[in-house]
């Protein structure tokens, strides 16, 4: 199994922006941003530190040892500008599709309002 598997363009690029802006942020928060099982964040945190995307450092002044910093790195803003520019290419898709469905419903709607037969009123 490789992170490609595991996590979505979109998951990707929402786990970067939200270690990005939350570097505190615990594994049970993320999993609970994304929607995701706390384990597939724990294993996707590791292959990004595997990676050299994400380094994880202990908080020097946390009463819980346990609590991390999850800080990009230069290759994972990097990684994250590359995400942003892929993930806005599939919105810009999605958004045409959903756009030509939309005109299509209308044509339909329009012509089903010219042609309704009485027993179907």
């Amino acid at each position: 199994m490789n992170e490609r598997t595991v996590l979505d363009t979109a998951t990707r690029y929402r786990l970067l922006k939200l270690l990005e802006a939350n570097p505190e942020a615990s594994q049970r928060a993320i999993a609970r941003e994304l929607g995701v099982s706390l384990g597939k964040v724990n294993y996707c945190l590791r292959a990004l530190m595997d990676k050299g995307l994400v380094k994880a450092r202990n908080f020097r002044n946390s009463e819980n040892k346990l609590a991390y910093l999850y800080v990009l790195t230069p290759k994972g803003v990097a990684e994250k500008t590359r995400l942003t520019v892929e993930y806005l290419r599939i919105k810009l898709a999605e958004a045409e599709a959903l756009e030509q469905e939309i005109a299509t419903l209308r044509e339909e709607a329009a012509r089903l309002g010219r042609e309704r037969p009485e027993s179907c009123a």
